[in-house]
């Protein structure tokens, strides 16, 4: 594991045990390798080396932007929530754990709200921020290896992780989620399907638009690492024992097409996430993995040149679905108690 090395502000007020933590992360760690910072590059796009069978998406200064443009749709399309960062029903967390924490804009946002709380962004490879709110701490780790954190979490929190790990590999991360929060502290985990859709008719059903989706399915298939998440990640919440589970599942448009005020502001934020991230999305799973051979770079620019184009066509009114799902560890007195049906929430 490694940390960058943060000062406390002085005049911080932090709980004592906080402080204490704040002390030791140091002593905990070591210096991040200069391997790490630099990756590996291929096809003009830089990866990270932490784990051998890592993640497909990019670390570079390219995809850190559309990292950030997904933060910010996520904001928007939550903007009506009394948090817009998170929807679990923590009030005054102490400890929290942002798992994937990329440009770590979600990390420092809760840090930001919750000055009295540490808050740990941890990834495969060191997020660009060159400052971060004193109580926030940015980790280099490999979160499928066994958790040191000495201190349990209030929230966990997890996003965009479609396409990291095999089922074997999420159904570890949910029990170390569990295992590592207090009792009674939540777990809220929100992932963007990937498939355009349309409701109108306004796509021709031919559209390269409707092959992005399967195209991509049939890739992760290939690297044994499902990104179909949306469709499983409930399920595998639920074995791993978390209890009084909520679902909101909500359409996010794609461009500025919707009529009202606040999505089509969500739609023109979402569409720039798309344009910026498809190539690097694309590149490494369909370079590696693509149907029926693997894809050559060229072929790959071509495929992301004409999802552009048709994404920036006015009259198509493309969306996405995005499931959020928050759960809560039981408190010790409930582990006996299993038979309630957990709540769900959707919203269309």
């Amino acid at each position: 594991m490694a940390d960058f090395i943060i000062t406390p502000d002085p005049n911080l007020h932090l709980a004592d045990s906080n402080k204490r933590d704040l002390e030791d992360w140091k002593s905990e760690t070591t210096s991040i390798a200069s391997s790490l910072y630099k990756g590996f590059m291929e096809n003009g796009r830089r990866y990270q080396t932490l784990r051998a069978a890592g993640y497909f998406s990019p670390s570079d200064e390219q995809q850190f932007e559309t990292y950030e443009m997904g933060h910010l749709a996520c904001l928007l399309m939550n903007a009506d929530a009394p948090n817009p960062l998170y929807l679990a029903p923590v009030q005054t967390p102490k400890h929290v754990l942002d798992i994937g924490t990329g440009q770590g804009s979600w990390a420092i946002d809760v840090a930001d709200m919750f000055p009295h709380a540490i808050v740990r962004g941890v990834d495969l490879y060191p997020p660009p921020d060159s400052w971060v709110p004193p109580n926030c701490i940015f980790e280099v780790d490999d979160v499928l290896q066994q958790w040191t954190w000495r201190a349990k979490f209030d929230l966990i929190h997890l996003r965009h992780g479609i396409g990291a790990f095999t089922p074997d590999e999420w159904a570890s991360l949910y029990k170390q989620c569990y295992d590592n929060l207090e009792a009674g502290g939540w777990f809220e985990q929100i992932e963007m399907d990937i498939r355009c859709e349309c409701d109108d008719g306004s796509i021709p059903a031919d559209s390269v638009l409707f092959t992005w989706g399967p195209r991509f399915f049939a890739a992760g298939k290939k690297l044994g690492k499902s990104l179909n998440i949306t469709e499983t990640m409930r399920s595998s919440i639920e074995r791993a024992g978390f209890v009084d589970l909520h679902e909101k599942t909500t359409k996010w448009p794609i461009g500025a097409w919707p009529r009202d005020k606040a999505l089509k502001e969500a739609g023109l934020v979402n569409i720039q996430h798309w344009l910026a991230g498809m190539e690097g999305y694309s590149m490494y799973l369909l370079t590696k993995f693509g149907d029926p051979a693997p894809w050559t770079k060229e072929e790959v620019l071509v495929y992301v040149a004409e999802m552009r184009k048709a994404l920036k066509n006015p009259h198509f009114h493309a969306y996405q679905r995005a499931k959020r799902i928050w759960a809560r560890k039981p408190l010790s007195e409930e582990r006996t108690v299993t038979n309630e049906r957990p709540s769900i929430i959707k919203q269309e």
